[in-house]
């Protein structure tokens, strides 16, 4: 691995177990079959309804998403409104390959990805066709072509959706904002709608199942998320940063940073006191106080060293811990 490639401390073992009720096998296989058909659907629908003008593509984009995320048995909460349209950078913090659809389920939009995706079966394909922007992680010399794709897509009224952390966490830590996919929407002069996502159990404590982190392969994620219980996901969309408002990336990167980090689901204890059992879209909610910024440090600094850790994970070693194949 490259050494300005984004690592995570968190492991399977110790951030992604179960820690709860378990559904019975049956319900897991029947949930795994409702979830493949849904992506089977989606990789045949993709072309036609990328031909289909923004708002009827959107709806069915958000009902197909909602629908594999309930599949697998996952409640779903939405804090805020998307607002108007038009195109903005849309960053989230960053936990499970069901993230993507997740996102998808609240502001239907293009996603940037690691390129390694194209070679998952069924995800790959369906990730193709429905126009990800895909980017070489361990070739740098490939980045500033990848912000001037994404540059256009944005210029062009497209929301673009990135993971900005690089890799994946477990939920009760998060890693630093890289600021190159900043700069795309700096050069198109849009917005940026930070979005704070989070997988709780029914006391409001992080769930670990959902998260996708060091050499955690699909397989098993999959049966682990199809076999949980009781798991609620959040996603809360936070006040947009408008163009204009910060000279430079790294600037925006700060600031979209702090929106995110200023929330729960990112350190044990966090509780919500809401239940639904339907997705609902509510105000935005205040969460605790941000934990307290990272000294300021060049890029390459700041890919070559990890990001503090409040989790509970026991491997501190970011060699052989690191995440490599984070879906973005």
């Amino acid at each position: 691995m490259n050494a300005w490639l984004p690592t995570s401390p968190c492991t399977p073992e110790a951030c992604a177990g179960h820690g709860g009720r378990t559904a019975a096998v049956p319900l897991a296989v029947l949930r795994l079959g409702a979830a493949v058909a849904l992506l089977l659907a989606g990789i045949l629908a993709a072309p036609p309804v990328r031909l289909l003008p923004a708002g009827p593509r959107h709806r069915l984009v958000r009902a197909w998403a909602t629908a594999l995320v309930r599949a697998f048995g996952i409640r779903l909460t939405v804090y805020g409104g998307p607002g108007l349209g038009g195109g903005r950078l849309v960053v989230a913090n960053h936990i499970s390959w069901l993230d993507i659809p997740l996102v998808a389920a609240v502001l239907p939009c293009r996603m940037l990805a690691k390129s390694d995706i194209r070679a998952w079966p069924v995800l790959g394909r369906l990730s193709d066709r429905a126009g990800t922007l895909f980017i070489e992680r361990d070739r740098i010399r490939a980045l500033p072509a990848t912000v001037g794709r994404v540059t256009r897509a944005l210029r062009v009224g497209e929301r673009v959706t990135v993971f900005p952390e690089g890799s994946t966490w477990c939920g009760r830590a998060q890693g630093p904002f890289r600021r190159a996919a900043f700069q795309a929407a700096l050069d198109a002069r849009v917005p940026v709608q930070p979005v704070r996502l989070a997988y709780l159990r029914a006391d409001g404590s992080p769930a670990g199942e959902p998260s996708f982190v060091g050499d955690d392969p699909l397989t098993a994620s999959l049966w682990r998320i199809a076999r949980s219980r009781g798991i609620r996901a959040e996603v809360t969309l936070l006040p947009r940063i408008p163009p204009g408002r910060h000279a430079d990336r790294r600037g925006l990167a700060a600031a979209a940073e702090a929106a995110v980090r200023g929330s729960a689901g990112a350190a044990p204890g966090h509780a919500t006191g809401r239940r639904g059992d339907r997705a609902a879209v509510r105000p935005p909610r205040p969460g605790p106080p941000a934990q307290p910024a990272l000294p300021p440090a060049t890029d390459s600094d700041r890919a070559k060293r990890p990001a503090a850790s409040v989790h509970h994970c026991s491997n501190s070693s970011p060699a052989a811990a690191s995440s490599p194949r984070t879906p973005s």
